[in-house]
C-alpha cells in the first residue's frame, strides 16, 4: 500500500520541481534524444523526466569514436563515477554487440567511455543553462544536482534504451 501510495504522489508531482525521495529507485531510464529528455521509471510507472544535453552533432545514431553522436539502442548502466570530471557519472554499457558489428563493417573504431554525467567542475554555475545546446562528445549531460539525484536513484545495471 505504501509503495502504490509513493508512486502515486510521484506521478502527480511535477516532473521538473519534484524531488525523488531518497528511497525510489527506477528499475528502466529512457532517452528520447529528439525531445531531450531522459525520463526515469520504476515498474512502467514514470517517476520523473530531466531535460539534457547531447553530443554535438545529435542526429543519429553513434557510429564511431569521435563522431560527436549520442549513441542509439539497448544499453545498461555499467557503474557510478564519483569522483569524475563531469562532477558525477553513471558509464553505460556502450558500445553493444550492434554497435561493435555497425563499426566493424564501416572500419572504423567505435569509441566508448560515453556516460550520463553533470557539468565539467568549475561549470556548474551553468545550471539548467548547459541544455541550450548540444555539447557533449557524445555523452547525456544534465545539472550537478539532477545528477546526484541520479546517482541516487540508478542501480548499476538498470536497462537504459536510447531513442532517436
Amino acid at each position: 500500500m505504501r509503495v502504490a501510495a509513493l508512486a502515486l504522489a510521484l506521478l502527480l508531482a511535477s516532473d521538473s520541481l519534484a524531488q525523488l525521495l531518497p528511497r525510489v529507485q527506477a528499475d528502466r531510464i529512457v532517452v528520447r534524444k529528439a525531445e531531450r529528455t531522459l525520463t526515469l521509471y520504476w515498474h512502467d510507472a514514470k517517476l520523473k523526466s530531466y531535460r539534457v544535453a547531447l553530443g554535438g552533432q545529435p542526429v543519429g545514431a553513434k557510429s564511431a569514436r569521435g563522431d560527436q553522436r549520442t549513441p542509439e539502442g539497448l544499453y545498461t548502466v555499467k557503474w557510478r563515477k564519483k569522483p569524475s570530471d563531469f562532477h558525477a557519472a553513471l558509464e553505460i554499457s556502450y558500445p553493444n554487440a550492434e554497435d561493435l558489428a555497425r563499426a566493424r563493417a564501416a572500419g572504423v573504431p567505435p569509441g566508448g567511455g560515453i556516460e550520463i554525467h553533470g557539468l565539467r567542475e568549475g561549470f556548474g554555475w551553468l545550471g539548467a543553462a548547459h541544455q541550450f545546446f548540444d555539447w557533449t562528445d557524445g555523452c547525456i549531460a544534465l545539472t550537478n544536482s539532477e545528477m546526484d539525484e541520479l546517482q541516487r536513484a540508478v542501480p548499476d545495471g538498470t536497462p537504459l534504451e536510447i531513442l532517436p
